[in-house]
């Protein structure tokens, strides 16, 4: 990879899509990748290494799978993200929450795509105050695909 280039985006659909355009969504997480890349933080940097981020839109039974596999914890979870590049975004979560939180099933899971995305870019989320951080940047993030992508 050269220094402005940046990973591709693949998204596959492994089952229902809960009504979500996997196309919206890679256009909106397309937008994000920058956003997100601007932001390397103190942990395990390797987004700007990756030649490709693997997306895949699951339900709540793979992973739940996944979560109790990798981290033991037998409960669905909203997303999963491995350094290799692949993130698990759970539609039914997203669904749920996205309802939860008055927006689209569409806008919560490009959330759940630019956490993924900023762990990728060595953000974590296991003490309250990384935690803290990485909201407030993702929401922001957020805030400002969502205008791009809607405007």
């Amino acid at each position: 990879m050269t220094a402005d280039s940046k990973p591709e985006l693949l998204i596959f659909e492994h089952g229902d899509t809960l009504g979500l355009s996997s196309q919206r969504l890679l256009e909106s997480g397309q937008i994000a990748l920058p956003l997100c890349l601007a932001h390397p933080a103190q942990h395990e940097v390797c987004l700007p290494n990756l030649s490709e981020i693997e997306v895949n839109l699951v339900m709540d039974d793979k992973i739940a799978q996944l979560h109790d596999e990798f981290m033991g914890d037998p409960a669905p979870t909203d997303v999963i993200t491995f350094h290799h590049g692949e993130i698990f975004i759970s539609l039914e979560t997203a669904e749920r929450e996205g309802v939860k939180f008055g927006h689209s099933i569409e806008k919560e899971a490009l959330l759940y795509l630019i956490h993924g995305m900023l762990h990728l870019n060595g953000h974590d989320d296991k003490t309250p105050d990384e935690r803290e951080v990485m909201k407030s940047l993702q929401e922001q993030i957020l805030a400002e695909v969502w205008e791009q992508s809607r405007g």
